[in-house]
């Protein structure tokens, strides 16, 4: 008698169904907050440029503290470092632009979203984000925490994002940055225990960072710190050609090359 074969569907081929699913009830809820209660999603926003803001300052005085070690060991630490702010940034359910690329994405594939509303509350996400880096600086600028030495590196890290460069290298970073970073979180989602979700946003993050990738919401941090400590230092038409290239790397990385195959690998529009 022989072995009788598996019936199996193209449904059965759905590995991580239940993922998409939440990430689909994720984006409705987002729209939810950004036609009904935009203060809040304002907040939440600025919650996330915050976080990033702070944890760059630390990022920086843990590189300049560590002066004169090994280069390469220096660079993993501060991209350890660095990834505390995307797992506080996830694990407080505050926005992010970058993560919002891949949800809304999603969402817009199974018309849970419009393009329309995903473009205003991208606009209103990045804001956000931005709004919270400057609330960072306002209050870090009557500290003496940033230190020369530390004003020196942020100027130095700024530089070999804007001036140096060419568009087409930051794109490609930036596309890489955001598809590690959003892999993070979608590998992440299929954990319920807090330290498993912990441990995969933070590999994303700290391969971003450590390869030094273009992230647009952490750049615009940096441009921010800039205009407190460094202004006169900075290439402006650089900042911009910066800014742009990322956003449009971010959302290929997590929107297209994330959100959007694993949408499509997970089900059908019709459905």
């Amino acid at each position: 008698m022989g072995i009788q074969k598996p019936t199996k569907s193209v449904e059965d081929s759905f590995a991580s169904r239940d993922t998409v699913e939440s990430i689909v009830s994720s984006a409705a809820m987002k729209e939810v907050m950004l036609d009904r209660a935009m203060p809040r999603y304002i907040l939440k926003s600025m919650m996330s440029g915050f976080l990033l803001a702070i944890v760059t300052v630390f990022m920086l005085a843990m590189k300049t503290q560590m002066h004169g070690a090994l280069p390469g060991v220096v660079n993993l630490m501060g991209a350890i470092a660095f990834s505390i702010a995307l797992v506080l940034i996830v694990l407080t359910h505050s926005e992010l632009l970058t993560s919002n690329f891949m949800y809304l994405t999603v969402g817009v594939y199974y018309r849970t979203v419009t393009i329309a509303k995903t473009i205003w509350l991208f606009f209103i996400c990045f804001l956000g984000n931005i709004l919270g880096a400057f609330v960072l600086f306002i209050l870090m600028y009557f500290t003496k925490v940033m230190t020369p030495e530390m004003i020196a590196a942020l100027t130095t890290t700024v530089d070999a994002k804007t001036i140096e460069p060419t568009w087409h290298a930051i794109l490609v970073k930036a596309i890489f940055a955001n598809f590690f970073i959003n892999v993070g979180i979608y590998v992440s989602m299929q954990f319920k225990e807090g330290l498993s979700k912990a441990f995969f946003i933070a590999v994303g993050v700290i391969i971003f960072v450590f390869m030094g990738y273009e992230h647009v919401v952490y750049n615009a941090g940096l441009f921010v710190g800039m205009i407190f400590y460094n202004i006169d230092a900075v290439s402006w038409l650089g900042v911009l050609k910066n800014i742009v290239f990322a956003f449009i790397g971010n959302y290929i990385g997590g929107g297209i090359l994330i959100g959007l195959v694993y949408a499509y690998l997970n089900g059908s529009r019709r459905k």
